[in-house]
């Protein structure tokens, strides 16, 4: 049985490097979008997130040209970004015509991909069958068109059913509820903001219950550690 994978989705090394000391954390996955917002360059985002994450994770990096031509070549110098020691340097690839185009060339060179932007079950599967190692299905967005949940449960099912091995790496949440679900549901990966990940690993109870466990001890022997000093 495959071991589920959380992946950060952010272009903060920072947050990253905190979590990852808490957390067991797979890899990192950008966007354009991500990147733009967060006043860097894409030179100074990949610098950064090398010097967080190790070898056995995994660094996501998106093309930007929009024909397959143009992908392939993007994809070439995002994996030429991988260095020693290092997280593997993986590419994401939409789900367009073109796209599909690229990551079949990709995967051919043994490059792993990301297909991204994935809006239903029917997108993410042609990529799997195209070889891809990963799909990433924008649940919130599919929201506005259906069911966001249930349309990445249509997809596990029909990889499932089809005997292919492409992980699923949910994408785009927006609260803690959709992540839950498709855990559940037994999806393969999912790519959160940090935001979401400290939701779900927060809860005021705990916060309550942990003080008065030490106001108790303190009361009781005077220390706030369990050995005497």
């Amino acid at each position: 049985m495959r071991r589920m994978e959380l992946i950060l989705d952010t272009a903060d090394a920072e947050t990253v490097a905190k979590l990852s000391d808490s957390l067991t954390i797979s890899g990192v996955t950008t966007n354009p979008t991500i990147i733009t917002r967060s006043g860097k360059t894409p030179e100074e985002v990949e610098q950064q997130m090398m010097s967080v994450l190790h070898p056995g994770q995994k660094f996501f990096m998106q093309v930007i040209a929009t024909d397959a031509k143009g992908m392939v070549t993007d994809a070439h110098a995002i994996k030429g970004l991988q260095v020693a020691n290092g997280p593997e340097m993986c590419v994401k690839v939409p789900v367009t015509l073109e796209g599909y185009k690229a990551m079949k060339a990709l995967v051919a060179e043994g490059i792993t991909v990301l297909a991204t932007a994935i809006y239903s079950a029917d997108q993410g599967f042609m990529a799997a069958l195209n070889g891809v190692q990963y799909l990433a299905p924008y649940v919130n967005r599919m929201d506005n068109y259906g069911d966001g949940v249930r349309e990445v449960g249509d997809l596990l099912r029909m990889l499932a059913q089809a005997g292919l091995p492409t992980k699923v790496c949910a994408a785009s949440f927006k609260n803690v509820r959709q992540v839950h679900e498709l855990i559940k549901d037994g999806v393969h990966a999912v790519t959160v903001a940090p935001s979401v990940v400290e939701a779900m690993i927060g809860h005021a109870g705990t916060a309550v219950a942990v003080k008065e466990f030490s106001d108790a001890w303190h009361e009781a022997f005077g220390r706030d550690t369990f050995a005497a000093n």
